[in-house]
């Protein structure tokens, strides 16, 4: 038994009326085209993933620009209150 009850020589005669059908250079530029739109959209999720963490680094980034403001509008605030007493 092969594949799903398939067996090898079931796959041959499938395979051989494959290329009867479409010709080995036809399969070949298809077989091309297949691994160029894997390897498409293998760098495509790679550039998906830099952005992402390129938004995830400026995020942090301004957190922490946001907390040193506050602390330094807390600091400014308290400083005008002592002028003013």
């Amino acid at each position: 038994m092969g594949l799903g009850g398939i067996s090898i020589w079931q796959l041959l005669i499938v395979l051989a009326i494959v290329v009867l059908i479409f010709g080995t250079k036809r399969l070949k530029g298809l077989g091309g085209d297949v691994g160029g739109a894997i390897k498409s959209f293998k760098s495509a999720m790679n550039e998906e993933e830099k952005a992402e963490k390129a938004d995830e680094t400026k995020g942090l980034e301004e957190q922490s620009k946001d907390a040193q403001f506050s602390e330094t509008a807390a600091s400014e605030a308290k400083q005008e209150s002592d002028k003013t007493r």
